[in-house]
């Protein structure tokens, strides 16, 4: 099978926001690493791909329809939105000025006290099939990222159970229980899930609950 296509992200320490061509310049330091983060529109989140960010502004990948002007907010961290309008659009890639500039290292550095900082989730109703060896069972899902998914449920599974989880249009994610507590359980794929395609997944369980 050939491996998923890493796209990444481009950190600049200059002040102005990417622009549709961007360009390195003369005199910048970047720092390339691989970023989702969250936007969030009318209450409603949905994931995309952060392309460039400095301290002006980003480039994203958006998996929805935007407005040139529109106001929006991004989660970089979980928890702390960045707010901003969008300036320009070309195909999926979109400009995004933020209200007040950031610091961009503050950005890049590691969260050294408090909780880790977990990849962007969206909350999702639809029921998962987990299944441990021989034993199969159906738990409902909360929330998932590419990388896991929480699922509600009334059974008890160790720390370090190997699992497969099936959820309905994708195909079975093999992992393995990351926590347990209060009747909800964390599971870990092995593998992280192709952004496109749970971008797409979450667009069509929206689509079918409202269609409900």
């Amino acid at each position: 099978m050939d491996e998923l296509r890493v796209e990444t992200t481009e950190y600049s320490l200059g002040a102005e926001p990417p622009g549709p061509a961007f360009e390195r310049r003369d005199g910048e330091r970047h720092l390339t690493l691989f970023r989702v983060g969250t936007l969030v529109i009318d209450d409603q989140r949905e994931l995309c791909l952060i392309k460039n960010i400095s301290a002006g502004g980003m480039m994203l990948r958006a998996y929805r329809d935007l407005a040139v002007g529109q106001s929006i907010s991004v989660e970089l961290k979980h928890g702390q939105p960045l707010g901003g309008q969008i300036s320009w659009i070309r195909d999926q890639q979109v400009g995004f000025t933020f209200d007040e500039p950031i610091d961009v290292l503050a950005v890049l550095a590691p969260v050294t006290d408090g909780p880790k900082p977990r990849m962007p989730r969206i909350e999702t109703e639809t029921y998962a099939t987990v299944r441990d060896g021989a034993r199969t069972f159906h738990m409902r899902t909360c929330d998932i990222s590419q990388g896991g998914v929480k699922v509600a449920s009334t059974i008890s599974l160790p720390v370090g159970t190997e699992v497969v989880v099936t959820l309905p249009g994708l195909s079975p994610q093999p992992g393995s229980v990351r926590w347990a507590e209060r009747g909800y359980i964390g599971i870990t794929f092995n593998r992280l899930l192709a952004l496109p395609a749970l971008v797409e997944w979450l667009r069509s369980q929206r689509d079918a609950s409202y269609a409900a």
